[in-house]
């Protein structure tokens, strides 16, 4: 039998890049640095990890492959475009993480279940659809690389839909009314980046775990919806 390498944790970010977001395009592109350099200041940390950008509006386009933060040397870069189409981001998960995961796998490395940090700025604009090809992708029977999603919402976005996004009610999170939406973004990296080193640091542990901490600015979605 082969030797196992170790243990990864699979993080893919999924950056809104519809028009919407065009005036908070330094935010995100600096929220995006500020993580890539964040795991590049904790390499044991980054070892653990493989990290995935994705831009998206009308489709999915890829900023950042799969990547040890440890080696690589790029950065991504966001391109604001298009409208905010929740149905093209499925669609490419449920292709692109069994084939992530069968590809680390490869490399000799046991996968945890994958995570996804979703960042919206809006509803969707392909109305209903999205929705069949977000329960494909979390049904563990269908999918069995199905990813914990967690779902954040800034702007126009509600908490009814991060709450259908999320794979668990206490992984929805929506900004406090009234928030800088600039700086809500950049507590989204900030809490994303102390997420990921806190659950790269947990795999280490007898029990690792997926660590979520709530992003400042940001409400549980869950306290949002009422009767």
């Amino acid at each position: 039998m082969a030797e196992i390498k170790g243990v990864l944790l699979p993080a893919y970010v999924l950056a809104d890049e519809s028009g919407s977001m065009g005036p908070y395009r330094e935010e995100l592109s600096e929220g995006l640095v500020s993580l890539c350099e964040g795991l590049r200041a904790e390499p044991m940390v980054a070892a653990k990890l493989r990290l995935a950008v994705l831009g998206f509006a009308d489709d999915v386009q890829v900023r950042l492959a799969v990547a040890d933060m440890r080696a690589e040397t790029s950065l991504p870069e966001v391109v604001i475009r298009g409208t905010t189409r929740y149905r093209a981001v499925f669609d490419d998960l449920r292709q692109r993480i069994p084939t992530d995961v069968q590809w680390l796998r490869g490399q000799g490395y046991k996968v945890h279940r994958p995570v996804v940090f979703f960042l919206s700025d809006g509803q969707p604009t392909d109305g209903d659809g999205w929705r069949r090809s977000h329960a494909l992708l979390v049904d563990r029977a269908r999918t069995p690389t199905a990813p914990n999603i967690i779902a954040c919402g800034i702007g126009s976005a509600e908490a009814r839909t991060m709450l259908e996004v999320a794979t668990r009610p206490e992984f929805a999170f929506v900004a406090v009314p009234g928030a800088d939406i600039g700086r809500a973004i950049s507590e989204f990296f900030h809490s994303l980046t102390a997420s990921l080193v806190s659950s790269g640091q947990a795999l280490n542990s007898a029990n690792p775990q997926l660590v979520v901490n709530r992003p400042d600015q940001f409400t549980m979605a869950i306290d949002e919806v009422g009767l």
